[in-house]
């Protein structure tokens, strides 16, 4: 009971600082979506936190799980709760719903969106930071004005692809801090999407890479996947190579349904306080991961199914290490380490 009270004690101060990170206003409301996995004393922190700063929080429940294999699906069908959200100025949200159709809604009627998806010990560790922000803002500002990406490895990845310049770009830094924006607390990345069908070449996926969603674990024998026109064509290697393909597989809706072997989102981690090692020191736990394993700085996120106008039942979420990332020729990644001095943020301007 001593630690819990502990955490709690520096779960509302943290709260607090997010509320701050997240420019809440006086007088705007914060509205908590929860499901049955959420962790009341998250809840409880949050709406403390809000309650000292003079902002009207309270909480909507959602009675759902977490649906692995299900991406983008939209369980907030009813009509009143979505005008709840849209009238809020900032929303909690603990549970997944990225490229569901409530949240691009919420967005569009100017709401922001602060994802928490991770254990409490990981908020109050990966909490972002100004610099976190600017470094961000650095890389998604190199996207926007790049064309062609590059992505290779020393066991033999070659893939490139065009930057989707009309596509959404992620820039995650852990502060839903603009009008219209979603972010998930303790991230620290960018991402884009590859234009349709641009995407070509060769992809060695190697033992000790991440392989977060679905399955939280490294990587222990090469995947090799060859990459035409945008879709993975063919997958080989060993068991981590038959589990890539039976997972994807299980996804088609039918046996010509190329959708959940499209290339999706793509990018790298920039949060100095994440770890590649933290799949092991969590012990494969999905809630101290969900940050963490695509934050570490330099990792690639390489992913499939999903794009900005694609909904698939698959998606894998896979982190590559020591590889190195071109933007129209000008290295920014150079074997698992950021390059761009405006891309790293100092872990000595974070909050201790």
């Amino acid at each position: 009971m001593v630690a819990s009270t502990h955490k709690s004690a520096q779960l509302v101060p943290a709260f607090k600082r997010q509320f701050e990170l997240c420019a809440l206003k006086p007088g705007e409301t914060v509205v908590f979506l929860t499901d049955r996995d959420t962790d009341r004393e998250q809840v409880v922190a949050g709406l403390a936190a809000a309650a000292e700063l003079g902002n009207v929080a309270y909480e909507i429940h959602v009675d759902l799980n977490m649906n692995i294999p299900f991406v983008g699906i939209n369980p907030l069908s009813d009509q009143g709760v979505l005008e709840a959200l849209k009238r809020a100025g900032l929303v909690i949200a603990f549970y997944v719903g990225f490229f569901a159709e409530w949240q691009p809604e919420i967005r569009k009627a100017g709401g922001r969106i602060l994802n928490i998806l991770d254990t409490s010990r990981q908020l109050l560790r990966l909490q972002g930071t100004p610099a976190l922000r600017a470094a961000a803002k650095a890389g998604e500002a190199r996207l926007r004005k790049a064309q062609r990406v590059r992505l290779t490895n020393a066991a033999g990845t070659d893939l490139r692809w065009e930057i989707d310049q009309q596509a959404p770009f992620l820039c995650h830094y852990g502060a839903a801090d603009e009008t219209g924006r979603m972010d998930h607390w303790g991230q620290g990345m960018i991402a884009h999407f590859p234009v349709e069908g641009s995407a070509s070449g060769r992809v060695v996926v190697q033992p000790g890479d991440v392989w977060i969603f679905p399955y939280q674990r490294f990587v222990s024998s090469p995947i090799e996947l060859e990459v035409r026109d945008g879709f993975i064509r063919e997958i080989g290697g060993g068991l981590d190579a038959k589990m890539f393909r039976y997972f994807l597989e299980e996804a088609q809706l039918s046996e010509s349904d190329m959708d959940p072997f499209a290339i999706s989102h793509m990018g790298w981690g920039l949060n100095p306080r994440a770890r590649w090692d933290d799949t092991v020191a969590f012990n494969g736990n999905l809630e101290d991961l969900a940050a963490s394993a695509r934050a570490y700085p330099g990792n690639f996120l390489f992913s499939t199914g999903p794009g900005y106008k694609r909904k698939t039942k698959g998606h894998i979420d896979m982190p590559m290490c020591d590889c190195t990332v071109e933007l129209d020729g000008d290295v920014v990644v150079d074997r698992g380490r950021l390059v761009d001095p405006a891309m790293i943020a100092d872990p000595e301007r974070a909050y201790h």
